[in-house]
């Protein structure tokens, strides 16, 4: 089969590699029909390179059709529709049943010391190949992968996968739709894929004041069609004191971080990210795993833009295992942070009935570019370099 694998830093190709096959009795095939490209994609595009291998399949955000289950799957079976998340979870484990798939006690990649196991996601994820593929072996296919109607496109459900899910738990770790939060305004930094739907998903869950961030003009004006109030970061003296301004004064009552490690205005940090990805992976896996590398200009700003006693969320992902942090700053505002990797399977029963022919977040126009997969070496290079509107790719196999 073709499938889309990493050769180096800044370098993808489509290979041709051996079709994958059932192993195990809770294994199923998928013919993959979409395959979203995602910003985590690209923190091992850019960053995380030390922890992959040439020739690892990438993707993690696939749908397709089943063609084989093997003989412990009973819900799903050759012809059925599916979308498959990107975290990889047993349904039973303890952590699961806590609604922290992410965690899954099953698919734990405890000789890394990291969570679940991640489609194309790197060593510590488990080194499972990815989506970007013409075919998927989908493990603990027997609870992992969401049937879906027959009949509508794609884009309708693929964002299960991820984009979806990342963004509803992202808000509704900021405290929307909590018992006992108040939660009127939201700052979003960053308004690529997760971004732009965070910003969809507050809104319909009735967040009356909702801002977002980002330097890049085509991103911004996205999120203004849906109702937002957008900020230029370059374009004001002070973003947190424009959010202030926003919000009576006091910053937004909860903000989400969807940038993560690789946030402009770092320079500092771009240095040493830029020059682990010259290391040895001996040596630049060491760095990564025991120092800080990440580039925190937007967790920063997030902190200096809530309000004292509000809540910062964080969907973008970090890599750095001692990024330094505020904490005086941090207790003194009497900050709550949440974070971490989407828990898919517990958010879908919440999101499938907003995929209606209503279409409330526009699933159905979200992806501004659709390719083959032949072409997905240029399609990360120009979203690596935000170049042409690419905000969100989907590759066709």
């Amino acid at each position: 089969m073709r499938a889309l694998t990493w050769q180096g830093k800044r370098s993808v190709s489509v290979e041709t590699v051996p079709d994958p096959e059932i192993q195990e009795p809770t294994d199923a095939i998928i013919r993959v029909t979409s395959s979203g490209l995602c910003g985590s994609d690209l923190h091992l595009y850019e960053v995380l390179g030390p922890f992959l291998e040439p020739g690892d399949v990438l993707g993690h955000e696939p749908m397709g059709v089943v063609e084989e289950v093997g003989s412990a799957v009973s819900r799903i079976r050759p012809g059925d529709r599916v979308v498959v998340p990107f975290n990889i979870s047993c349904g039973s484990c303890w952590t699961c049943s806590q609604g922290l798939q992410t965690q899954c006690e099953t698919t734990q990649n405890r000789d890394t010391g990291f969570g679940a196991s991640l489609f194309g996601y790197t060593k510590l994820y488990g080194q499972v190949p990815g989506g970007q593929a013409e075919y998927l072996r989908v493990p603990q296919a027997h609870y992992g992968p969401i049937p879906v109607p027959q009949g509508p496109p794609d884009d309708r459900y693929l964002y299960l996968s991820d984009v979806l899910p990342t963004a509803w738990q992202a808000v509704r770790y900021a405290g929307v739709g909590e018992a006992g939060a108040r939660v009127d305004s939201l700052l979003v930094l960053g308004l690529g894929p997760i971004g732009d739907m965070c910003v969809r998903v507050a809104q319909h869950l009735g967040v009356s004041t909702v801002i977002g961030v980002d330097p890049v003009p085509e991103r911004r004006a996205r999120a203004a069609e849906r109702g937002a109030t957008v900020l230029d970061p370059r374009a004001v003296d002070d973003v947190t004191d424009a959010v202030k301004g926003l919000t009576a004064g006091r910053g937004a009552d909860a903000v989400v971080d969807a940038v993560g490690m690789e946030a402009h205005g770092s320079p500092v940090a771009k240095t040493a990210q830029t020059l682990v990805g010259f290391l040895p992976d001996a040596v630049a896996q060491r760095l990564v795993r025991r120092s800080g590398v990440d580039r925190l200009a937007a967790l920063h700003l997030a902190l200096d833009a809530v309000r004292r006693g509000g809540t910062v969320s964080l969907s973008g992902v970090y890599g750095g295992s001692a990024d330094p942090m505020p904490m005086l700053y941090v207790f003194d505002k009497q900050v709550q942070l949440r974070m971490g990797q989407a828990n898919v399977r517990r958010w879908v029963d919440e999101i499938l009935p907003l995929l209606t022919d209503a279409d409330p977040l526009g699933v159905d126009g979200f992806a501004t570019h659709h390719v083959p997969l032949e072409e997905a070496p240029a399609a990360y290079e120009a979203f690596q370099e935000k170049r042409d509107g690419t905000v969100k790719v989907v590759f066709r196999p």
